[in-house]
């Protein structure tokens, strides 16, 4: 399959049957050209830079045959369109657009003690890329490719590169990066990938641009 990066947690995943995206936030500005090319939206949690509600209300309405999956807190808003939305948590198995995807999971990383934590999935497509949201869950499953989040309030280099080792992927591609400057960016990768504080190679994907995983 081809991925697709897009700006901060977002990616495309495309496939011979059709394609997917994860988690088209209000960061990630071409987030309506990335819900139309895609027969599904998967969405981990509803914070906004992950989970853009206007935008796919509005995809909703416009494209019926659209497919959105999400915890209940996110697709539970749009109790009008059960046809189109469905509610997932850890253990459900979707198949969609041509893809096989396992859910796993369940709470966002802790921010601070006094936030709440709210409900987080991860979701493994065609048991070869895991994307986590925002938490460091290890799913119980080979992943070959990991999509590691790098920045954010939540995000701590030290539990990245713990999280690196535990999952055990044979790559790492960076994603919920935009918090980083390019220099941030660099090393980060390099200290937690491959010559660095583990044996796994990660990869920087410039936005627009797409590998083969």
């Amino acid at each position: 399959m081809q991925l697709i990066k897009h700006a901060h947690a977002c990616v495309s995943l495309a496939g011979d049957q059709g394609r997917i995206v994860i988690d088209p936030g209000t960061l990630t500005p071409d987030a309506a050209d990335a819900v139309a090319a895609a027969e599904a939206v998967l969405i981990t949690h509803e914070h906004p830079d992950h989970f853009d509600e206007q935008l796919l209300a509005q995809a909703l309405q416009a494209r019926p045959e659209l497919r959105v999956y999400g915890p209940e807190s996110v697709v539970g808003r749009w109790e009008a369109r059960r046809g189109q939305v469905t509610a997932v948590t850890a253990g459900d198995r979707i198949a969609v657009a041509g893809f096989d995807i396992g859910v796993f999971g369940e709470l966002h990383a802790m921010i601070h003690r006094d936030l709440p934590r709210v409900t987080n999935v991860g979701y493994l497509v065609d048991e070869r890329v895991y994307h986590p949201g925002d938490a460091y869950h290890v799913p119980d499953a080979p992943v070959e490719t990991l999509l590691l989040p790098t920045s954010g309030p939540w995000a701590k280099l030290g539990e990245g590169v713990d999280y690196v080792r535990e999952v055990a992927p044979k790559q790492a591609v960076q994603i919920h990066e935009l918090l980083l400057s390019d220099l941030g960016q660099q090393m980060t990768r390099q200290m937690v990938g491959q010559g660095g504080l583990t044996d796994v190679p990660v990869t920087i994907v410039p936005v627009g641009e797409a590998i083969t995983v």
